[in-house]
């Protein structure tokens, strides 16, 4: 028989920060929590499925301070920034926000973030779980350009779900619902210095609220969720389930440094033709110029709906041997079907082809499939523009 194993406790302390929001995130009801970007992140409060159908029903507030900022600024930010991505951020018009990798000399992944263009000469960097500060500062002190490198006192908090633009319009007025997606606006809330942008990882409508004074974490969490009780806003965590749908990749999970842009299907992010040297530009070209030899893909997995989404890479199994591995997988309610990623050899990455994974409850078939399964939402419907 097997037995759902207990989830082991998280203990906390001041070693780790905490989130302006973390009171409130508890007053609410979370009851686990795990550590990205060295801060305690809220992961569950009701349940995975509950928390999903409040994402794709309803609308959702998520505590992603976490989402620590790297703030870029100085004459030479731009000069900068096209040295430390392959993107070419001269693209980034002030007010927009741009998705982005960070790539080592090897072409590796040194992180993925969402570029926020505050002004000519200021951006700041939302990225996944790992030091991107560190990495960033430690670029800075080799470039010999004018750069400040600073992490400033801005805490995300997402607002997503279909009524999302109900509950902003709500809280900031008609033009938060005129502006565009990957756009931001500086703004104020009661008082509360915010900028406001149409991004978040959720795969359905949603803003970002960065919060540039934690001391109004608090006040600004229940404003959000007073206003948003008419819409029956729920606070959630990240959704796995959701992201995996839209093809919403993970760093750690989905993204390693071990993965380039063009395994992982972000070839886009690497523009090879801007002028200027940048980290990783002989490798990525030279992969470029050939096939790479792995892909993430999007599988299904046979069999009973997954009780909980992987702790760990499933291996994917070829003649008895490891040759792949599922990086994150999860029982999808719309569709009524397991779906995952799996990082595979470039020969397996066909649609359709027919692989072999090894579950924590034993040996599943699994098929390569296309991806995204269910698209992500980013046009406002014209009944709640109007």
């Amino acid at each position: 028989m097997n037995r759902k194993r207990r989830s082991p406790l998280l203990s906390i302390g001041p070693r780790v920060r905490k989130s302006p929001y973390y009171e409130a995130t508890l007053r609410h009801g979370a009851k686990a929590f795990t550590i990205y970007n060295h801060m305690y992140m809220p992961t569950s409060y009701t349940d995975p499925v509950t928390e999903y159908r409040s994402l794709i029903e309803d609308v959702t507030i998520w505590d992603v301070a976490c989402q620590r900022q790297v703030e870029i600024s100085g004459p030479d930010a731009v000069e900068f920034l096209q040295f430390l991505t392959p993107r070419d951020v001269r693209k980034c018009r002030v007010g927009t926000c741009r998705y982005l990798v960070i790539t080592d000399r090897d072409g590796g992944i040194i992180n993925d973030a969402v570029l926020l263009r505050l002004g000519e000469r200021q951006f700041w960097l939302s990225p996944g779980d790992g030091d991107a500060l560190l990495w960033i500062m430690g670029v800075a002190a080799s470039s010999g350009l004018d750069v400040r490198i600073a992490e400033p006192d801005v805490s995300p908090l997402q607002l997503q779900g279909p009524k999302s633009p109900r509950v902003a319009h709500a809280l900031f007025g008609d033009w938060v619902l005129e502006l565009p997606y990957y756009h931001l606006q500086e703004t104020t809330l009661d008082g509360i210095p915010l900028v406001v942008s149409r991004s978040g990882w959720s795969g359905e409508l949603g803003y970002e609220l960065y919060l540039r004074d934690s001391q109004f974490g608090d006040r600004l969490w229940e404003r959000v969720m007073e206003v948003g009780r008419a819409c029956r806003i729920a606070p959630i965590a990240p959704s796995t389930i959701r992201s995996i749908e839209g093809r919403l990749l993970s760093y750690r999970s989905d993204i390693t440094q071990a993965d380039n842009p063009y395994e992982l299907g972000l070839g886009r992010l690497v523009d090879l033709d801007k002028p200027g040297d940048f980290i990783g530009r002989e490798a990525l070209e030279r992969i470029s110029a050939h096939r790479a030899e792995r892909q993430l893909v999007g599988i299904e997995i046979d069999g009973a709906a997954l009780e909980e989404p992987n702790e760990g890479f499933w291996p994917v199994l070829g003649d008895g041997n490891s040759i792949g591995h599922v990086t994150r997988c999860a029982f999808s309610p719309r569709l009524e079907r397991n779906i995952g990623f799996a990082n595979v050899p470039a020969g397996l990455a066909a649609i359709g082809t027919e692989l072999l994974v090894q579950t924590s409850t034993g040996e599943r078939q699994a098929k390569v499939c296309e991806t995204p399964w269910i698209a992500a939402q980013t046009t406002i419907p014209r009944q709640l523009a109007d």
